[in-house]
C-alpha cells in the first residue's frame, strides 16, 4: 500500500500478509479506504544477504532458538526509516514500556510509526542499541511474534486520528482518558430477564446522569484496576494542591 496520508504506520515483518488484517475493517478500515491513514508493510527478508533469505541465526552463548539478525533489520530500517524520517521507531517486545492511551495519543499526533516486529527469540541487541529504538509492550504475555502487537498498537492511535471517530467526545469519555475505567452503559429494553436500568439514566436529569456515571467509573476503577485508582488519586490531590482538603 503507497503512504497517501500523513500518519503512516510501516510495519517491519517476517508475514507481510498478516496486514491489513484487522486493521481492513470497521473503524481503521473505513479511515484506510478514506486516505485518513497510510498502511506500509515491510518484508525483512527482502534485506537478506544469500540466496536462502536468511534472517536468524543461532545465539551466541548457545541456547534454544533463534535471533534476528542486526545487519539485516538495520537495512529494513534503514529503508523503512529514508520514506518516513520523522516517524517514532518501535520495537514490540515484553520488555518494554507498557503501552497506554497517552502513549497512544502521544503517537497519534505524530508522523507514524515504524513497528519492528520481532520473531524467534527476538532480535540482536545491538540493533536496539545502534537505532536507539523504543521497546513497547502490550502486557504482560508472549506471543508467536510482534504482528498482533503491532496491530493494537496501531488501532489504538488511528482512532485518535482526527475524524476517524464520529463524536470527538465519545473519546474523552472512553476508559483511561480521564484515569478511570469507563462507566456502564445501558440501552433498550428498560428491562431485559428482570434487571432494569437504573432510574437515574431515565431521568433526564443530566446533572444526577453525569454524577452518577462519575461514580460508577470510580467504582469500577477502585473494585478491578487498584493501581489505576491509587493513581488517580493521587493525581487528584496534586491537582487540588498543598493544604487542599480531602
Amino acid at each position: 500500500m503507497s503512504a497517501t496520508a500523513g500518519w503512516t504506520a510501516t510495519v517491519l515483518t517476517l508475514f507481510p500478509e498478516m496486514f491489513p488484517g484487522p486493521l481492513g475493517a470497521s473503524l481503521p478500515g473505513k479511515a484506510l479506504d478514506d486516505g485518513a491513514w497510510a498502511l506500509e508493510t515491510v518484508d525483512i527478508r527482502d534485506f537478506a544477504r544469500d540466496k536462502h533469505r536468511t534472517v536468524d541465526d543461532s545465539p551466541f552463548g548457545g541456547g534454544a532458538g533463534m535471533v534476528m539478525r542486526a545487519d539485516v533489520l538495520d537495512a529494513a530500517i534503514g529503508a523503512a526509516m529514508a520514506a518516513n524520517p520523522d516517524a517514532t521507531l518501535i520495537y514490540l517486545s515484553p520488555r518494554g514500556r507498557r503501552f497506554d492511551q497517552p502513549r497512544a495519543r502521544e503517537l497519534a499526533a505524530g508522523s507514524g510509526v515504524i513497528l519492528l516486529c520481532g520473531r524467534y527469540e527476538g532480535v540482536d541487541e545491538r540493533i536496539l542499541d545502534e537505532r536507539r529504538i523504543e521497546e513497547v509492550s502490550i502486557g504482560d504475555f508472549v506471543l508467536s511474534g510482534g504482528e498482533p502487537a503491532a496491530m493494537i498498537l496501531i488501532d489504538a492511535c488511528v482512532r485518535l486520528l482526527p475524524g476517524v471517530v464520529g463524536k470527538e467526545e465519545s473519546l474523552t469519555e472512553e476508559s483511561f482518558e480521564r484515569g478511570l475505567l469507563e462507566y456502564p452503559h445501558y440501552t433498550r429494553p428498560q428491562e431485559w430477564n428482570g434487571r432494569a436500568v437504573p432510574e437515574v439514566l431515565t431521568s433526564g436529569h443530566h446533572e444526577k446522569v453525569r454524577a452518577w456515571r462519575q461514580e460508577q467509573a470510580e467504582r469500577v476503577t477502585k473494585e478491578r484496576r487498584p493501581d489505576l485508582w491509587d493513581r488517580y488519586v493521587k493525581s487528584r490531590k496534586q491537582d487540588a494542591g498543598p493544604g487542599s482538603a480531602g
